[in-house]
């Protein structure tokens, strides 16, 4: 008979890595905003314009793959907050070489709300995301 219960010390640890990780993905969306040139949230709330909505996305998607992959690998919670904050500027790099490497307009692409642009970033940003999150393994 399997004796079943909660371990309590394991639901600290997981809730502990999940609400940091809640953490880490609103600060990072706040950081996110703040590097790029555009006003994502102005542009999504006030124009309904969805390549910027695809693009932010993208980027939030992108850096939570890196985040639950150094909270899957990480040898301690001080580890997983180190890798958290590389995985952040990771993703922020990521975006600034797509800018000034392949999609040199993308500033006034995503303003002008077209979305293969968009998508072109969400996807290079997910993919970068997937990127960290292989860096991040032990």
């Amino acid at each position: 008979m399997v004796n079943e219960y909660i371990n309590v010390s394991g639901l600290l640890l997981f809730l502990g890595y999940f609400f940091a990780s809640i953490v880490f993905l609103v600060g990072f969306k706040f950081v996110y905003l703040f590097s790029t040139p555009y006003d994502e949230l102005r542009l999504i709330r006030e124009e309904k314009n969805s390549a910027a909505a695809i693009t932010l996305s993208g980027a939030l998607i992108g850096y939570a793959i890196a985040i639950a992959s150094a909270s899957s690998n990480s040898v301690g919670f001080s580890d997983f907050i180190i890798w958290g904050v590389i995985a952040a500027i990771a993703q922020v790099f990521g975006f600034w070489l797509l800018r000034v490497t392949l999609l040199k307009d993308l500033v006034s692409r995503i303003k002008d709300n077209e979305i293969p642009a968009a998508i072109i970033t969400a996807a290079f940003s997910i993919s970068i995301g997937l990127l960290n999150a292989a860096g991040l393994t032990y």
